[in-house]
């Protein structure tokens, strides 16, 4: 988007109208481009999204609400305005360091991580529902209809899903607000606590699926993913971690089609199909395993 493109955006705010103002580009974002906005008085991140993210199953409407629960929650940033066209969001910026998937896998931030996802569900509950299990029907439907190729063998690994299902549905949690998008990009570190961003993906979930969501993108050991549970439930339990774990493998499996839709949609000059591929590869080593019998016996309790 260019300069003028985004001053003509910035001039139908009120926190930017006639006023003197600094514009910078942040890194980041597969789904929207990312501004810093600085004013005489205020710093102001102003995101602006692809306009096709339905596809995505991405909801505008619930996007704003859910960011806004977050913030009431404490560990997000306050959202100020919203315009639906061109989808755009203007929240508070955090001075901060975003964090890594190298970073977070390092390990020692993971208890400060396991509290801010406990503030995070312990707030307000969200606008809806998030279930991977029917994302992953609805990628799939519009993979069929759009005549994308899909990963080998990608199919035939529904009997694999089924019998993941089922040793979760042995054992179900309480849902609770829940991000289930963490890439270690959507945390923030100040230096006292830990932000979490971006809620396009919000919505109310099992609070297993973020643990294991998070370490499938960070690339957590399962000694790491033991100790991530562990500091988030204050206990030590094979089967939370297994549990964890095979929300994980679900995660990997969803994402992999969103990868294909987006490569199939979206410009950005960025190779989805071959980060779509690392989290099939992932699924397929672990569900391949011995291990995976005693992941659904252990998480099924």
């Amino acid at each position: 988007m260019s300069g003028p493109e985004v001053d003509a955006i910035l001039d139908r705010f009120d926190r930017f109208a006639g006023r003197h103002r600094t514009v910078e580009v942040l890194a980041g974002g597969l789904t929207n481009t990312n501004y810093r906005v600085t004013t005489d008085d205020a710093v102001s991140v102003v995101r602006v999204s692809t306009p096709d993210a339905s596809l995505l199953a991405i909801d505008r409407d619930h996007e704003e609400l859910n960011a806004r629960a977050a913030a009431r929650a404490g560990v997000a940033p306050e959202v100020y305005e919203r315009l639906t066209d061109p989808p755009v969001l203007v929240v508070d910026y955090i001075e901060s360091e975003t964090l890594t998937a190298a970073a977070v896998s390092r390990g020692d931030r993971l208890d400060r991580i396991a509290d801010a996802l406990r503030t995070l569900h312990a707030g307000p509950l969200f606008a809806n529902r998030f279930d991977m299990f029917e994302i992953q029907r609805r990628y799939l439907a519009i993979c069929s209809d759009r005549g994308l190729a899909l990963p080998p063998r990608y199919l035939e690994h529904s009997v694999t899903l089924d019998r993941i299902a089922a040793a979760l549905a042995a054992r179900p949690e309480a849902l609770v607000p829940c991000h289930n998008d963490l890439l270690a990009e959507n945390l923030l570190d100040d230096g006292q606590r830990i932000w979490i961003i971006d809620y396009e993906y919000a919505g109310n979930n099992e609070p297993s699926f973020e643990l294991g969501n998070l370490a499938a993108e960070s690339g957590l050991t399962t000694q790491q993913l033991a100790d991530l549970c562990a500091a988030y439930w204050g206990r030590t339990s094979t089967a939370d971690v297994a549990r964890a774990e095979l929300w994980g493998l679900v995660a990997r499996y969803g994402w992999t089609l969103w990868a294909h839709i987006s490569a199939d949609i979206n410009p950005l000059d960025f190779d989805f199909i071959a980060w779509g591929r690392e989290k099939y590869d992932a699924f397929e080593t672990v569900t391949g395993s011995p291990r995976f019998g005693s992941l659904l016996d252990q998480a099924a309790g």
